[in-house]
């Protein structure tokens, strides 16, 4: 089982500059997610850049994030695959590896139906124990999860939670009204985050937590025991940095942040280049004036 209230990271991949695994680096951000609150690690989602990842890959970031979580929070492992039977086949990896759960986006390349789309979500659900997130990101992947899929969904008990990446907020009171506490709702954008908490989501799976995990979750915990203002507060310095997720090159962005924070490396892999020129100087010019001013916090970890 996992709780699924809380801040999720959905982390980066680190490389170096050969384009091997940087181990190191990876652990190191984890250590930090840990120390900060956290309560899971996402594996392989689209800031891991899990398109590009060889199963090899994807095997050794499970394995030793597991190691670096030493049991303490659930690791969860992204399965985004073109066929239904690859992506059975990957959950069943996951959780031979010993992965907590699985975060599952609709079948890639092809745009299923909606019917194709709940058959893929149910077959792999059936072929694991494993508790499952669906993804739910009709912007960036062009597949809605909708209301009435959902109702067929939760027929599954291993299907218990979604990321709300919609972009509209009141899908979140949609869930809770038709679905009451049957999903768990995660809020999947990062600047819509305090929104969605204060609609009642469950969680946050987040972005730019890999470089701020600290302010991520104070926001959360803020908000959660009824000191609004105060979470308002961070998550006004946090904007500017926060809409550095909703964009193209979100991975380049919050590497670039990863590495002036000093919990990553800014390198990824091909066919994405680091940032460089105008772009980089503005990405930079954000991450420069939200470190300046950085907000003290509260002893957010006894909330």
């Amino acid at each position: 089982m996992i709780n699924w209230n809380g801040v999720f990271p959905a982390v980066t991949t680190k490389f170096n500059d050969d384009d091997s695994l940087n181990i190191p680096a990876f652990i190191k951000n984890i250590h930090a997610q840990q120390e900060a609150g956290v309560n899971g690690i996402i594996l392989g989602g689209t800031l891991g850049e899990a398109s590009t990842l060889e199963v090899a890959e994807k095997d050794l970031l499970l394995t030793k994030a597991l190691e670096a979580v030493k049991g303490k929070i659930p690791v969860i492992m992204n399965v985004a695959e073109q066929s239904t039977k690859g992506a059975i086949i990957a959950a069943k990896k996951a959780a031979d590896l010993g992965a907590n759960g699985l975060m599952m986006l609709p079948p890639m390349r092809y745009a299923a139906s909606d019917r194709e789309t709940v058959v893929y979500f149910k077959a792999v659900a059936n072929a694991t124990s494993l508790p499952i997130m669906v993804y739910n990101n009709p912007v960036d992947y062009k597949t809605l999860v909708s209301l009435d899929m959902f109702e067929e969904l939760a027929e599954c008990d291993t299907i218990q939670s979604v990321k709300e990446s919609t972009r509209d907020l009141s899908n979140v009171t949609r869930m809770f009204n038709r679905f009451g506490e049957r999903f768990k709702i995660l809020g999947g954008v990062d600047t819509l985050a305090l929104e969605s908490l204060s609609m009642g989501a469950h969680g946050w799976v987040a972005g730019l937590v890999c470089a701020f995990p600290k302010e991520t979750v104070a926001i959360y915990r803020l908000e959660k025991s009824g000191r609004h203002q105060e979470a308002l507060e961070i998550y006004r310095w946090f904007l500017p940095l926060l809409e550095l997720d909703i964009n193209a090159r979100l991975v380049q962005n919050i590497k670039l942040a990863e590495l002036a924070c000093g919990l990553g490396t800014e390198n990824v892999r091909a066919p994405r280049l680091p940032l460089i020129g105008e772009e980089r100087k503005h990405v930079l010019s954000i991450i420069d004036r939200s470190l300046a001013t950085r907000p003290i916090l509260p002893n957010y970890l006894s909330l």
